[in-house]
């Protein structure tokens, strides 16, 4: 029978032998703990991932529960899991794959509240997010203390990756200063996504995590990656270096994090419906409710009347059997959503069907 040591040595032997990563690599990994925000199709992937790979804790947060539209792309659940908590899922399956680690599940809505406690020993930040809030949430964690970010994004068929090491590359902010107005991009619950763009990403995210958790810094890729799958069309983007006037990482203000910007969201008192109002620095008034009223018809039932968006939502698409879930949304982003008090349901509703 083979002894503890001799099982670990053969465990990681492929990856051992490799050059880059030789057994003070491997150790590297082992003494290491990711923190992967959403476990969702990205979240899968990378986690799988660096659980094989021998990455010795793994803190997986995530809001949401399993749904049957996720097995199309999120690899590590089964219909057996429908109905339960992402995160506990995920630490179940991936307990299955590598008992030797330790995994953390945390069932919650990662915000400002709670995301510095969540955070706290983890050596790396990984995006597996399902909205902007979110994201831009963990950069300015990630410049805040001194953590690298790796982030991620699909939507329909196209691709996005990019590494932030603080004060060496530039920062998500850096690139994109500003979160588009609500309602104003595709989610991937209204515009579909593409399997096989999901697991590049998430291959390039986990590689990324791999090679800062062993010290290879010199062999971050710096750029920002963006592909069509479809379309066949991939790209590196040079970003140059960090902006001096960047809001996160060049004056150092952390809007999201210290909670002055992002969504905020209330239940309503006696009416068993939740307020979701975007932050205050949040584009105004840029709500094509139109359109966005198109991309929802496929969720529900809407239609703009007196200048509002309003509709209900079909009871497969919430995450429900608990009856119909009615939205009123405001050109400025507002949204209410009747037929709920849970605050992290709604948030989780608009992050799915209005985005940011």
């Amino acid at each position: 029978m083979l002894s503890e040591n001799q099982k670990l040595s053969s465990r990681y032997h492929r990856q051992r032998i490799l050059p880059d990563i030789g057994d003070e690599g491997q150790q590297r990994l082992l003494g290491a703990h990711a923190l992967i925000v959403g476990v969702g199709a990205l979240g899968s992937a990378v986690a799988e991932s660096l659980c094989r790979a021998g990455v010795g804790r793994l803190t997986l947060v995530d809001r949401d529960i399993v749904e049957i539209t996720n097995l199309q792309r999120q690899a590590l659940y089964c219909e057996a899991d429908l109905g339960d908590a992402k995160a506990h899922a995920a630490a179940n399956r991936l307990a299955a794959i590598n008992s030797g680690i330790t995994i953390d599940a945390i069932a919650e809505d990662f915000t400002q509240r709670n995301a510095q406690r969540i955070a706290e020993s983890a050596d790396i930040l990984i995006d597996g997010t399902d909205n902007f809030e979110t994201r831009y949430l963990c950069n300015d964690l990630a410049v805040s203390s001194g953590r690298p970010f790796v982030y991620g994004g699909v939507v329909g068929t196209q691709a996005m990756q990019l590494t932030v090491i603080p004060g060496v590359t530039p920062c998500l902010r850096c690139v994109f200063e500003d979160p588009p107005p609500p309602g104003s991009t595709p989610t991937c619950d209204s515009a579909g996504v593409l399997g096989p763009a999901v697991q590049i990403v998430g291959a390039l995210q986990s590689t990324a995590a791999i090679k800062l958790l062993t010290g290879a810094h010199e062999s971050i890729d710096r750029r920002l990656f963006t592909a069509d799958l479809w379309l066949n069309r991939f790209s590196h983007v040079d970003l140059g270096d960090r902006k001096p006037d960047c809001p996160c990482c060049g004056e150092r203000i952390f809007d999201f994090l210290e909670g002055e910007a992002g969504a905020e969201a209330r239940s309503l008192c006696g009416r068993n419906s939740v307020q979701i109002a975007p932050g205050d620095d949040a584009p105004v008034g840029r709500v094509d409710l139109e359109d966005l009223a198109s991309r929802l018809a496929p969720f529900g039932t809407f239609e703009v009347r007196d200048r509002l968006l309003r509709g209900c939502f079909n009871a497969e698409h919430t995450d429900a059997g608990d009856g119909l879930l009615e939205m009123t949304l405001f050109p400025d982003g507002r949204a209410i959503l009747s037929g709920t008090s849970k605050v992290d349901r709604a948030r989780s509703i608009y992050a799915k069907y209005i985005g940011a």
